[in-house]
C-alpha cells in the first residue's frame, strides 16, 4: 500500500509549500546518494521523498489526494481491495460462493458452467491464486544516473543531453521549478525484466555558479563598479541566465545598493520568473597617484557611524 506523503515528509495535512519544500531540502541533503554511496536502503528512501514531494506540489495532485482519488504514489484509489475480500472472489458475497442478492447463491450457477466452483471465479479466479488475482511478473530494476546541470539551464529550464548505461543518449526537459536533488523518471529506460523493462531515474545536481547565488526562485549577483561609475552613475554590463544586459547606475550610488533586473530568476512551477537582483560593489584602484592627488585636501565630514554609537 502507497504510504502517506505527508508522513514521508514529516509535515501536516495543512502544510504550506514552502513548509513542504524545507522538510523535503531537508531530507535531501540528509538522503542524498552522493552522501550514502555505501547505504542502498538512503538511495530508496531519497526516491520515496522525491515521489511525495513531487506530488505534495503539484496543486491538482495534491487535491485528488486529500480528496481520496489518487494514492501516494499517485495512482487511482480503490483498487488495493482488488477483487478479492468483498468483491468478485473473496467469498463472502461476492461471485465466489455465498449467497448473492436475496440469497442468490452464484457459487450454483458458475459450478453449473465451469464444472466447479474452484474452476470459477472463487478460489481460483478475480481474488484466488490464479487468473486476475495472481501477482504480475516483476519489472526489471530501475537505473540510476546523477545529472550536473549549470546554474544557468537550470533557471531557464533547459534541455539536458545524458547518455544512457546502453551507450543511447537522450534528451532530458528540466520541469518548472527544479530544485537540486529533484528527480526525474524516464518510463522504460532501466533494467530489462520479466514484466518489463525498469525505469531510469534521474536526480538533478544543480552546480555552483562562479557568480551567480540562488535564492528561492531569484537569482543573486555581486558586480564592481568604478569609483567614476558610482559617483556620476552610468551604464555597466551584468550577466544573466538569459545572456548580458546594460544596467542603469545611478549617480551617487554606494556600495551595497542592490537594483533588480525583473524576470530573470528561476521559472516556477506556474511559468512566470523569479527577478535577479544586482548588488553594487565599489572597486578603488589600488596605489593610483592620479586618484590620491586629486582626492588630496577632501574629506567627506558625514558621521557615517554614529549609529552605532
Amino acid at each position: 500500500m502507497a504510504q502517506d506523503p505527508y508522513a514521508i515528509l514529516g509535515v501536516s495535512r495543512g502544510a504550506s509549500e514552502k513548509d513542504i519544500k524545507s522538510a523535503y531540502r531537508k531530507l535531501a541533503k540528509e538522503l542524498h546518494p552522493d552522501h550514502n554511496k555505501d547505504n542502498p536502503k538512503a538511495a530508496e528512501r531519497f526516491s520515496e521523498v522525491t515521489r511525495a514531494y513531487d506530488l505534495l506540489t503539484d496543486k491538482d495532485k495534491r487535491a485528488q489526494f486529500d480528496r481520496g482519488e489518487i494514492d501516494g504514489e499517485g495512482n487511482p484509489a480503490g483498487f488495493a481491495g482488488g477483487f478479492g475480500g468483498g468483491g468478485f472472489g473473496g467469498g463472502q458475497r461476492g461471485f465466489g460462493g455465498g449467497a448473492g442478492p436475496e440469497g442468490m447463491d452464484f457459487g450454483d450457477i458458475f459450478e453449473g458452467i465451469f464444472g466447479g466452483r474452484s474452476g470459477g471465479f472463487g478460489g481460483g479466479g478475480f481474488g484466488g491464486g490464479g487468473g486476475f488475482g495472481r501477482q504480475a511478473p516483476p519489472k526489471g530494476a530501475n537505473r540510476a544516473y546523477r545529472l550536473a546541470v549549470s546554474l544557468s539551464d537550470a533557471a531557464l529550464c533547459a534541455s539536458q543531453r545524458i547518455t544512457l548505461a546502453d551507450g543511447k543518449t537522450i534528451d532530458v526537459k528540466l520541469p518548472k521549478g527544479v530544485e537540486d536533488g529533484m528527480q526525474i523518471r524516464l518510463a522504460g529506460k532501466g533494467e530489462p525484466g520479466p514484466g518489463g523493462t525498469g525505469d531510469a531515474m534521474i536526480t538533478i545536481a544543480i552546480q555552483p555558479h562562479p557568480y551567480f547565488r540562488r535564492d528561492g526562485d531569484d537569482i543573486r549577483i555581486d558586480i564592481p563598479v568604478t569609483l567614476d561609475e558610482a559617483v556620476f552613475g552610468g551604464k555597466v554590463k551584468v550577466p544573466t541566465a538569459d545572456g548580458a544586459v546594460m544596467l542603469t547606475v545611478a549617480p551617487g550610488s554606494s556600495s551595497g545598493k542592490t537594483l533588480r533586473i525583473k524576470g530573470r530568476g528561476f521559472t516556477r512551477k506556474d511559468g512566470t520568473r523569479g527577478d535577479q537582483f544586482v548588488t553594487l560593489e565599489i572597486a578603488l584602484p589600488e596605489g593610483d597617484a592620479d586618484l590620491a592627488q586629486r582626492l588630496e585636501g577632501w574629506r567627506d565630514t558625514r558621521d557615517l557611524r554614529a549609529k552605532f554609537g
